[in-house]
């Protein structure tokens, strides 16, 4: 899942990203207001972790714009702001939960998880003909039988699954799970996919991903 972190303090941001990172999430970081704002309408993102005293726009206009394009996407306020109104105010603008500074990961964590399996943008469960994926428990299933990926490849699968029967080129994919530009002369994401690929279609398994050459990859349900 790929989540959008608004933060200006730069080590507050690194220590979030690193043990959400180490969770099998991927995070995308902006240190403004007015940048955040920018991400959160030009990607597609599972999940927003929001400040409030932001340099140029500060978190509840962010967030009072977010829900001018965007109705669904959870919004948490992570916030030095503690008082009972300083809630109301974030909670009024359209954020869906308000965990203050100092706040335990642990707490954050299980916050985020709560929020994903509540939003309507992340659906709990994706399935593809026999494959089945718990997005929250992170559990792969083929035809009944569990897959153990790693956290990279977990993100692959299900980005591919989203997106299913739609082409998806390297660089999406790439963007999507590693957070970095595309280098185009890496064979990374081909790699993985082949990791992804023995672990699926195994016995009499139809193969579900399916390259374009020269485009990209496509999961299909059934083998065309």
């Amino acid at each position: 899942m790929r989540l959008l972190l608004i933060e200006d303090d730069k080590k507050v941001a690194a220590f979030i990203v690193r043990g959400l990172t180490e969770s099998g999430y991927t995070i995308d970081v902006r240190h403004d207001g007015h940048s955040g704002l920018e991400a959160a309408g030009a990607e597609s993102y599972d999940l927003i972790i929001l400040d409030w005293m932001l340099p140029g726009l500060d978190g509840i206009k962010v967030c009072k714009k977010i829900r001018e394009f965007s109705k669904d996407i959870p919004i948490l306020f992570l916030t030095a702001k503690e008082t009972t109104q300083d809630k109301i105010t974030g909670l009024d603008a359209g954020a869906d939960d308000y965990l203050s500074k100092p706040f335990s990961f642990m707490e954050l964590l299980a916050r985020i998880r709560a929020l994903l399996r509540r939003g309507s943008r992340s659906a709990d469960k994706l399935t593809a003909g026999d494959l089945e994926i718990n997005v929250t428990e992170r559990k792969v299933m083929r035809g009944g039988k569990p897959i153990e990926l790693s956290n990279k490849e977990f993100l692959i699968l299900e980005y591919l699954v989203r997106n299913k029967n739609r082409l998806i080129n390297r660089a999406t994919l790439t963007e999507h799970v590693w957070n970095i530009d595309f280098d185009r002369g890496t064979n990374l994401i081909d790699v993985y996919i082949n990791y992804i690929r023995k672990k699926l279609d195994v016995g009499d398994s139809k193969p579900l991903i399916h390259t374009v050459r020269g485009a990209g990859y496509v999961l299909k349900e059934e083998n065309k």
